[in-house]
């Protein structure tokens, strides 16, 4: 038996969350976790300009990361449980999660020359699409804020997003090393 891809069920502008609640579209929620899958498919585009096995090797974890995250997003929090106590969820993320982007962040960050400036976003290809990935997920982030003001999110969601843009930002520092692209700097003294 084969699925279709199209089910004409969110033709009226909305949509099903995981747990069968119907929403629009133009919900928090989903805006929240749409805008994790868009994060999702610019690191898969940042991968596809990078060597570094290490480098495409952390990429792909925080992209399972970010969809046990876009679950998560798109499962009120009153949903997460079946009425057995179990969780309808088969992973979460976890402060392990977190503190795996904090090492990953360090050992970078090691081989780096120290901030003077600002940095502008550039630097390769493959750089400059891990700086858009880092505005895609602050964005994500404020989404998971706003989200938060209204239905509740367990915290571990709007920190890890935090954490991420901060590696994204050093892991384009990292690969324009790799690289040998020059970084630009935004000096406001240089004018």
């Amino acid at each position: 038996m084969t699925f279709k891809i199209y089910t004409k069920t969110g033709d009226k502008g909305e949509t099903a969350l995981y747990g069968g609640t119907r929403v629009s579209k133009a919900s928090a929620r989903v805006e929240a976790y749409g805008t994790i899958d868009e994060l999702n498919a610019f690191i898969g585009i940042a991968k596809s300009h990078i060597d570094d096995s290490d480098c495409l090797k952390q990429l792909a974890e925080i992209q399972y990361d970010l969809f046990t995250l876009g679950s998560e997003a798109a499962t009120p929090i009153d949903k997460v449980y079946l009425a057995n106590g179990k969780s309808r969820l088969p992973v979460t993320i976890k402060e392990e999660d977190i503190s795996k982007l904090e090492v990953w962040m360090d050992k970078m960050d090691e081989c780096l020359e120290p901030l003077q400036f600002f940095i502008l976003p550039g630097g390769g290809k493959a750089a400059t699409f891990l700086h858009a990935a880092r505005t895609i997920c602050r964005r994500a982030e404020r989404g998971m804020v706003f989200l938060n003001e209204t239905e509740e999110v367990r915290p571990e969601l709007i920190k890890y997003l935090n954490r991420l843009s901060d590696y994204l930002f050093v892991m384009a520092r990292y690969v324009s090393m790799l690289d040998n692209e020059q970084e630009e700097y935004w000096n406001p003294n240089a004018r």
